[in-house]
């Protein structure tokens, strides 16, 4: 079995009916001839595509075996095999490697790999608790990882939901978007027993709770922004301008839209639901996260460009820095920790960790140890560490900032 949940996966290609696009994808970047050639493409291939090895480079053996572990379980000689054979033909990419900035923070990153292997780990958060979880989106579960300890539990949801992110109650239940089958679902950890609601969108993405209660979702593809009244079940959903993606609440309560499908942020009225939106003025702007700091600014990434930004909803006024690793770094996620900007920069390998002052504005940056990449969502506990995770080879992080005054 390539992946332990791999016949699941392969369900949910069905009911999806994607298996002939992705057999086209994964024949249209052959790889090279070598002896481990026809290993790589039956094992490699059963959780992604040809090209996400051809994309991809590590220096070394030992980097290829560290790597391959964390996604696929294989006996000792395949995977010895597949490792020299990738690190022949795949070696680091000097165009992908980030340009690291060195500064006064120190930091400490520690990961966990979840298991099971091929879930593609991704958005955690922290409960009242205190415990991390996790969704695995393509293997449909939601994971819990107590990080004094280390044990990790997992809980399957329904085959057909793939959820994308989730998100705790004050009570400690779990909330998540069922991306694939348009619903929100609710998890009691104590008994396993799920909720689900069917919402008109086909696709809800990210959650948040807000002071009134009530959770609001994105929902991408659909071009829609949803509100759930948890004690009622209420849904109303509204239509919006193309993908919605990160959503976040305000100190004053207003619910601000990240757009990955035009070059505009989002203010939602919680009550009415109506959005004012502000534009940034490059029209190729496509943002996926934002993150809010003790005056109300609201900061963002600028994926397509390579940049962070800035928007005083006072004035409407923008303002944007380019990441240290330039225009093609694509900025993904993002948090503010006492007015510093964290997030990090996606298409780099390792993916790296940025940290920006406003003050100086100056960058600081530290490669992530397994950065296969991505971070794709972050959430600051209660302590102010941050919690990143690598979708791709299936870790969950917990970033300690040493000194937080800096």
């Amino acid at each position: 079995m390539h992946c332990l949940r791999l016949t699941l996966y392969l369900l949910l290609l069905v009911l999806m009916s994607t298996q002939s696009i992705l057999a086209q994808n994964r024949q249209s970047t052959p790889l090279p001839e070598g002896h481990a050639k026809v290993l790589v493409e039956q094992a490699c291939t059963s959780c992604h595509t040809i090209s996400a090895i051809t994309r991809s480079g590590f220096d070394g053996v030992e980097m290829w075996r560290s790597v391959q572990e964390s996604m696929i379980q294989l006996s000792e000689s395949e995977a010895v095999s597949i490792a020299e054979y990738l690190a022949e033909h795949f070696p680091a990419r000097e165009d992908r490697k980030p340009t690291l900035v060195d500064g006064p923070v120190e930091i400490d990153i520690q990961e966990w790999i979840v298991p099971t292997l091929g879930q593609r780990s991704r958005d955690p958060v922290e409960a009242p608790d205190g415990s991390i979880w996790w969704t695995g989106m393509w293997a449909s579960l939601v994971g819990q990882l107590d990080p004094v300890t280390g044990t990790m539990k997992e809980y399957p949801l329904p085959p057909e939901a793939r959820p994308h992110s989730i998100v705790p109650d004050e009570d400690g239940f779990i909330w998540y978007t069922g991306n694939s089958n348009g619903t929100i679902g609710k998890l009691d950890p104590a008994t396993g027993d799920i909720t689900e609601y069917p919402t008109e969108a086909r696709d809800p993405h990210t959650a948040v709770f807000h002071p009134n209660g009530n959770l609001y979702f994105t929902s991408q593809r659909a071009a829609m922004l949803g509100r759930l009244n948890p004690v009622t079940g209420e849904l109303k959903e509204v239509p919006t301008e193309p993908r919605p993606y990160g959503i976040i609440v305000a100190q004053d309560e207003t619910v601000w839209i990240a757009y990955n499908g035009t070059n505009k942020l989002g203010a939602m009225d919680p009550e009415s639901m109506e959005v004012q939106y502000y534009t940034v003025s490059d029209p190729d702007t496509r943002i996926r996260r934002l993150g809010i700091d003790s005056k109300g600014i609201i900061w963002f990434v600028n994926s397509s460009k390579g940049r962070i930004g800035r928007l005083d909803p006072a004035t409407g006024e923008i303002k944007e820095w380019e990441s240290p690793s330039g225009p093609r770094s694509h900025p993904y996620s993002l948090a503010v920790i006492n007015d510093k900007v964290w997030y990090n920069e996606s298409a780099m390998r390792p993916d790296a960790l940025v940290r920006f002052d406003p003050e100086t504005e100056s960058f600081q940056s530290w490669a992530i140890p397994s950065g296969v990449g991505i971070i794709r969502h972050v959430w600051v506990t209660r302590e102010n560490k941050l919690l990143i995770h690598q979708s791709s080879s299936n870790r969950i992080g917990l970033v300690t900032i040493k000194d937080l005054a800096n």
